[in-house]
């Protein structure tokens, strides 16, 4: 099973961005990006934990956007 050749996450009908996860590989990259959110929100304190959710953040986007069927664009509803 090559999971990781195909899309990962559906893209959102209306607007720019991924939907929900489409594929189990997607489900897991969102899940452990919501735990290392957590685990920061949860331990981290002040700069340390804006830093670390911005570290977080930013690294998680360029995979979500690579692993978008169709890629991240705007949409208006219309069938891809």
């Amino acid at each position: 099973m090559d999971e990781f050749g195909k899309p990962w996450f559906a893209p959102k009908r209306f607007g720019y961005g991924a939907g929900l996860p489409i594929a189990t590989a997607g489900w897991v990259f969102l899940s452990a990006h919501f735990l290392l959110i957590g685990l920061g929100l949860l331990f981290l304190h002040g700069v340390a934990r804006w830093a670390w959710l911005a570290t977080i953040i930013l690294v998680a986007l360029p995979i979500y956007a690579a692993k978008t069927r169709g890629g991240w664009r705007w949409r208006w509803g219309g069938e891809d």
